[in-house]
């Protein structure tokens, strides 16, 4: 049984306006719930999501409309991990990208300095980590970070300097001990 025509327009529109935004969309599910295979489960049940509500989207931006979902869907599974606490530890090995020309030395420094960010990162507070990783690594404007997250273009600016601040001062320490 195909689809008739509306539903073929409309999955054609949801295609367009949402489809392209997956990475990002993989990118913050992964970095919230910290485990390749949730995060693959959380897109997904985003997804699911964003088309069952898409008669709803009546905006321009639909990477800020999905990131919004990716992030509610990403906190409610979270929520239900925490209650039977089967959360895994992200693996940036998997995701960074591997340099054929460093040698072993200058791979292993690289490395030590990527978990030490994703480290600070990972402790800090959700709308932090969130707030952070829509804008360093999706590079998304305030406005947008504020329309995903339904939270005031101030409260983003705060969020996201705190966030900074913390990671900084958390490299710090860290650097500190590794000199110790």
């Amino acid at each position: 049984m195909g689809l008739r025509p509306p539903d073929a327009a409309r999955l054609a529109r949801f295609e367009q306006t949402v489809l392209p935004h997956l990475n990002a969309a993989h990118n913050l599910a992964r970095w919230m719930v910290r485990n390749e295979a949730d995060a693959q489960d959380v897109v997904q049940e985003a997804y699911l999501r964003a088309f069952r509500f898409f008669d709803g989207f009546h905006g321009s931006d639909g990477r800020a409309w999905l990131l919004a979902i990716v992030r509610n869907t990403s906190r409610t599974w979270m929520q239900q991990a925490a209650k039977g606490d089967s959360a895994a530890e992200f693996d940036e090995d998997q995701h960074s990208r591997f340099c054929p020309t460093a040698g072993p030395e200058a791979q292993m420094i690289r490395q030590s300095g990527i978990d030490s960010v994703r480290q600070c990162i990972e402790e800090l507070p959700v709308e932090y980590k969130e707030t952070l990783v829509m804008r360093e690594m999706e590079e998304m404007s305030y406005k947008e970070i504020a329309d995903a997250t339904s939270v005031p273009l101030g409260t983003v600016m705060s969020r996201l300097a705190r966030a900074r601040a913390r990671v900084q001062n958390c490299l710090l320490v860290r650097a500190k001990e590794a000199r110790a």
